[in-house]
């Protein structure tokens, strides 16, 4: 079987030593780069990559300039790693479609355990790759949305998170029910990011948005209106 790659962008040799250590132990294949700049001109002269490990602080062009220039044109998986542990800053990973969000420092462990358990969830044929609902359809092999026939554009997150709420219609889930499903791991988050994720994945979806439902003082219920 193919090993999965994974590009590795910080600017501190020994954090991307640290990192790409702990992946290859784990059967990952790591491409580096130092800067920004480096990172673009990998990422799309590489068209197999699996996932992006992105650092906030770096020369020459910034996580958040990297990461806008990949959601142009693609939504793999990333994860961003800052040593800001500010709210906002976070906020604003996920406004611009980061899929995990860590701050430094943490452990290494940790960070494998997120990169398998999103590239787990992001690919592989599984008992109902497909899911049809209400005019919508989920490919989870493919990894594909559409609505009454017309392919919608989302983040690795917003698919999961759109994912989850189909496969638990009609049950009322409660935000940190959603984070510790959808997020993993038990991600020490805000309620915010899954709000700031509803509010953009509703947008998407249109019409078909007010299949997601708001419980107030809890969190969310996918329910497809009866005509």
């Amino acid at each position: 079987m193919e090993k999965r790659k994974i590009l590795m962008v910080d600017d501190e040799e020994r954090m991307r030593k640290l990192i790409k250590d702990f992946l290859t132990r784990h059967d990952f294949q790591v491409v580096e780069a130092g800067d920004g700049e480096a990172a673009i001109d990998i990422f799309f002269n590489d068209k197999n990559i699996d996932l992006v490990i992105l650092d906030v602080m770096m020369p020459k062009m910034d996580g958040w300039e990297v990461l806008e220039t990949i959601r142009k044109y693609s939504q793999v998986p990333v994860i961003m790693l800052t040593a800001k542990a500010e709210e906002r800053d976070e906020l604003r990973g996920f406004q611009l479609g980061v899929d995990e969000y860590i701050t430094k420092p943490f452990s290494p462990k940790i960070l494998v355990a997120r990169v398998e358990a999103i590239l787990r969830r992001s690919g592989g044929p599984g008992t109902q790759d497909v899911l049809e609902v209400g005019g919508i359809t989920i490919n989870k092999a493919a990894h594909t949305v559409s609505i009454d026939g017309k392919e919608l554009e989302l983040s690795f997150k917003e698919f999961e998170l759109l994912t989850y709420f189909v496969e638990n219609q009609g049950l009322a889930l409660s935000r940190e029910t959603i984070l510790n499903n959808v997020w993993n791991y038990n991600y020490f988050g805000d309620a915010r990011t899954i709000d700031t994720h509803v509010k953009k994945l509703r947008s998407k979806m249109g019409e078909k948005g007010n299949y997601i439902k708001t419980v107030w003082g809890m969190g969310y219920k996918f329910e497809v209106d009866q005509q």
